[in-house]
């Protein structure tokens, strides 16, 4: 993992000089427009690399306005507006001198633009190699950037300033903002945080830091973020799950060449790395977070509870009994309750009670008789008795835990 922190950190603090208006010939005039349907052809770079136009959500009568990398079958969207809500079928986006880049729907009203710092002033637009669509003005200036204005990834050449930042989406499939940000602040540091949703409240928790900052000396802190380039399709992406990729992509049309490779990613283990005293964790409440291939984490609901939503495998589960403290003192808990046995899980700061000195026996016995107990973590002698919700479940194979998670008997 060495290889990969060095690596981010080079990246923050190379600078090279960019031209961002490198071609002018395939430029997109005023009057311009796309219509969101499978028909409409993009607005292409000159390479035919990169596209803008409008990519129909799986499964769904709706669209969304993006840039996607437009030779590879794999389709990768690398921005898009709008904060990734898609819009209906027959919305139109169009270019013109007063607002730039405009979204509509079908009916005329405005969803989306470029903003009021172009007013009255687009000349022509361009759909650049480097996967930036740039908005130019009479006097030839750069109005407008779709690199100033990342959403989840940022692509070689491109720069992530102070104060910006990525945002992950929800899902795979659902580009509205999610809950993971890799922020550039203001101290030079490049962080990785998670944020709740609606509230947009931070959480206290950086899961990663790139320690790039000197107070002591401010000429030797960090501040912008530059991807490097290369021969072949490379981007940097906050993927929905939180984890920073590096993926890259050979530039061919051969059959084989069809998925994008991870050349690194942060942090190494994410279940690890998250741990909030007011949020879920990487998955969703009273879920578990492991690790599989290539440091992804996936969550699973533990025995006896399921998915709230089932079409959200990162949310949180649900007990699939009610807990109810009107049971207990009526009869013996051991005929209603019983435990399924797990190794290696924990629920960190889900504490409410801890029992030293306990044996195995013991632990288990008093999450039976304590109606409030849904879990009860065993370890080098003490007993951690656990409330739901519970919060930032992982496997963690370090730790030489015991979990005793509280089920309802099924009635025969």
């Amino acid at each position: 993992m060495a290889y990969s922190v060095t690596y981010l950190m080079v990246l923050v603090l190379l600078i090279f000089p960019r031209h961002i208006l490198a071609q002018t010939k395939f430029t997109i005039p005023l009057g311009s427009s796309l219509t969101a349907n499978e028909e409409t052809t993009p607005w292409l770079s000159q390479s035919g690399d990169f596209a803008l136009g409008f990519k129909q959500i799986q499964g769904q009568n709706q669209f969304l306005l993006c840039i996607y990398y437009a030779k590879i079958k794999d389709t990768t969207i690398i921005w898009f507006a709008n904060d990734g809500y898609p819009v209906p079928r027959g919305s139109i986006a169009e270019l013109n001198p007063q607002n730039g880049l405009i979204l509509h729907d079908p009916q005329g009203k405005m969803l989306w633009s470029t903003g009021k710092t172009v007013a009255n002033n687009v000349a022509y637009a361009v759909m650049n190699d480097t996967g930036n669509f740039v908005l130019v003005g009479v006097d030839s200036s750069v109005l407008w950037q779709s690199f100033r204005y990342p959403t989840d990834t940022i692509l070689p050449t491109q720069i992530l300033e102070i104060d910006n930042k990525l945002v992950s989406r929800k899902s795979e499939s659902l580009f509205v903002p999610g809950r993971f940000y890799l922020r550039m602040l203001s101290n030079g540091n490049l962080v990785l945080v998670t944020q709740s949703k609606p509230t947009n409240f931070d959480y206290d928790s950086e899961y990663y830091n790139s320690h790039t900052s000197d107070s002591g000396n401010e000429a030797n802190s960090g501040y912008r973020l530059i991807f490097d380039e290369s021969e072949n399709y490379h981007r940097l992406s906050l993927d929905f799950d939180g984890v920073l990729t590096h993926y890259y992509h050979r530039k061919s049309t051969s059959t084989e060449d069809l998925r994008w490779t991870t050349l690194w990613s942060l942090p190494d283990n994410i279940c690890l790395a998250i741990l909030e005293e007011n949020g879920s964790g990487v998955c969703g409440y009273n879920d578990v977070c492991h690790i599989g291939e290539n440091q992804r984490p996936y969550c699973e609901c533990p025995k006896g509870y399921s998915l709230i939503d089932p079409n959200n495998k990162y949310g949180s589960c649900k007990p699939n009994f009610v807990p109810s403290c009107d049971e207990f003192g009526q009869g013996n808990p051991e005929d209603l309750y019983d435990f399924d046995v797990v190794t290696d899980v924990d629920w960190p700061l889900s504490d409410f009670e801890r029992i030293y000195p306990s044996a195995e026996e013991e632990c288990r016995k008093a999450c039976l008789d304590d109606c409030f107990c849904a879990v009860a973590i065993y370890r080098s002698n003490s007993c951690w008795k656990k409330k739901l919700p519970l919060s930032n479940g992982r496997v963690d194979t370090t730790l030489n835990v015991k979990a005793f998670l509280k089920i309802r008997k099924v009635s025969t």
